[in-house]
């Protein structure tokens, strides 16, 4: 490991060479793609609430914090899970929708929205570093890389970091190339004491919504992560040990180009499904048909009566007839947890699970 100081933003070299500019083309296409096939899905909820539970448990995932499907999705409607990971990574999830709700209303992200985003991930108020001894080492033990020490140092790395977020005129570099230039000097400065890794894939999705490349924080760029997890340590790395920035913005380019591909994928296998249980309802259940019956089976893999009286304002007894009678069609399963009917979308468990 050599000496290194990290330096502030923006870098001062060349950074968006032929081949990164050629790789932006692809990147823009498919995120833009992906923009427009979320506006097909009719209520917004049922993509924040089903794809920022993926992203969490991918995210979580990178940091071997691992649960399962199942559980995230019992965890989402109260069900309580006995895993410490699955209430980590649900956290994540939360996260990550307050800071989309944050960056929605406010049309930035400064450090004290990315501070109260890390409080929510790890539940403590710790806020930035102000103790030495932060090391990052790999699973043979080896210092790879010492952040900053000092805490005044971490305050104003973060303080240029949040002027390179949120000033428009401070670089003219494409929002893609910043959201990568952002995640490795954030990751760089590691400035909490934990959380530092899933924190800085939220503030990825969340800067791509504060530049309108999204509407919503629907993109998997942990699943790409955790398919290429040593190269994207090693291309982090090599910007601090070679300067190679050029390795380390393809690498995220690239992912943002995957993930796009596949998210547009999932999004439309859901909309199809949707339409499919939408035909089916209208057709053979036209007396229970409604947009707001097919929302509630499509904003969360389980359902149950009183989330079903709540979305339609209906009584318990005709919200339990509603469920059962689209559990005759084969559309949903029912199980008993504990004293508690929940209702099962299977074709939405296996969309999100096939990705």
């Amino acid at each position: 490991m050599t000496n290194f100081t990290l330096k502030y933003l923006p870098p001062r070299i060349e950074i968006e060479t032929a081949k990164v500019l050629k790789q932006l083309t692809l990147s823009h296409r498919y995120l833009a793609e992906l923009k427009g096939t979320v506006k097909a899905i009719p209520n917004e909820n049922i993509l924040i609430n089903t794809l920022t539970l993926q992203e969490a448990k991918d995210s979580s995932e990178i940091e071997n914090i691992v649960t399962t499907h199942d559980e995230l999705y019992k965890e989402n409607i109260f069900i309580e899970s006995k895993n410490p990971a699955t209430k980590e990574v649900y956290s994540y999830a939360q996260s990550l929708r307050l800071g989309f709700e944050t960056v929605r209303k406010e049309k930035l992200l400064l450090n004290k929205h990315i501070v109260h985003i890390q409080n929510t991930l790890e539940h403590n108020n710790a806020g930035f570093r102000t103790q030495a001894g932060t090391k990052l080492i790999n699973n043979s033990g080896q210092i790879i890389y010492i952040p900053p020490q000092n805490s005044s140092e971490v305050l104003n790395l973060m303080a240029n970091l949040e002027k390179f977020i949120n000033d428009n005129d401070f670089s003219d570099l494409d929002p893609l190339v910043k959201m990568a230039i952002i995640h490795y000097q954030f990751e760089s400065i590691h400035p909490f004491y934990d959380g530092n890794g899933r924190t800085g894939r939220i503030i990825n999705i969340l800067y791509l919504v504060l530049q309108g490349l999204l509407d919503l924080p629907v993109l998997y760029l942990s699943r790409y992560i955790i398919q290429n997890k040593q190269e994207y340590y090693n291309v982090l790395q090599n910007v601090r040990d070679k300067e190679d920035w050029e390795s380390m913005i393809l690498y995220l380019l690239k992912g943002v180009e995957v993930t796009a591909q596949q998210t547009i994928n999932l999004v439309t296998n859901i909309k199809n499904l949707m339409q499919y249980t939408k035909n089916r309802l209208r057709t053979e259940l036209p007396r229970i048909y409604s947009q707001d019956l097919i929302n509630n089976l499509f904003k969360n893999p389980y359902t149950k009566i009183e989330f079903l009286q709540k979305d339609l304002n209906v009584s318990r007894q005709t919200a339990s007839n509603y469920l059962d009678e689209v559990v005759k069609l084969g559309i949903l399963e029912k199980i008993k947890i504990g004293k508690t009917n929940y209702y099962i979308n299977p074709s939405l468990i296996n969309a999100l699970a096939n990705v």
